[in-house]
């Protein structure tokens, strides 16, 4: 089933009199199930790509379409419902809510689809303990290492059941050892779970593990090639 699909996707940001054309009329599709790495040099458009098929970003001109939902079209509440729904992020900030400890971080979304509080903390449990991070529960994230903040996005990211995961570079400020692990846990999420991955890297330990590559370069697809 084609969950992802671009057409003639195209962005281009103005900074006053210049103008820089980020993605470049690129037409994709990505089935349910994949575990796709986006790689290619810093300003090639993986960023751009990611957020566009986010909704977190509005294209210039072509369209996102995800399980056939035109997202272009959505009003800003309809969108944001819908990536509620639909999508889970990962930032390489990793981006969670200092005050909250990784229990509250990753049953907030939980908390605005209005899941019930037992159902809540039986999934939000469910998945930290699914990435060995059960003990971490009452810890806030400054008392937690990089690859145990990162592993606590993950936990939030998938704690809904979406359809794909977004992932922008999240070994970025992981050494070695901890951004392997990390990519090892997304794969088999990916394997036990069926949930689609789209990972925008350039780490070659990233790489490696790709199901498919795509290769951008200047805001095209250079190269597409599926490995598993």
């Amino acid at each position: 089933m084609t969950l992802i699909k671009t057409e003639n996707l195209t962005k281009i940001y103005s900074d006053g009199k210049v103008q820089v054309e980020a993605l470049k009329s690129v037409n994709l599709e990505i089935e349910a199930g994949e575990f796709v790495v986006v790689a290619g040099p810093s300003g090639s458009g993986k960023t751009t790509l990611l957020n566009l098929i986010g909704g977190l970003d509005k294209p210039t001109d072509g369209k996102v379409y995800l399980e056939g939902v035109d997202i272009s079209l959505l009003k800003r509440d309809e969108m944001a419902d819908f990536r509620l729904r639909k999508i889970g992020f990962i930032f390489q900030a990793y981006n969670l809510i200092p005050v909250l400890t990784a229990f509250e971080n990753v049953e907030l979304p939980l908390i605005l689809l209005g899941i019930s509080e037992s159902e809540r903390r039986k999934r939000v449990m469910e998945v930290l303990n699914l990435l060995e991070i059960g003990e971490l529960a009452d810890k806030k994230p400054n008392e937690m290492s990089g690859g145990q903040q990162q592993r606590v996005a993950v936990a939030r990211a998938i704690v809904t059941n979406p359809s794909i995961v977004l992932a922008d570079e999240p070994t970025a400020h992981l050494d070695s050892k901890t951004g392997a692990m990390l990519i090892d846990l997304m794969q088999e999420m990916n394997r036990k779970r069926g949930i689609t991955f789209v990972i925008c890297s350039h780490d070659p330990q990233v790489i490696q593990k790709a199901g498919r590559l795509i290769k951008l370069r200047d805001g095209t697809i250079e190269d597409d090639k599926k490995f598993w």
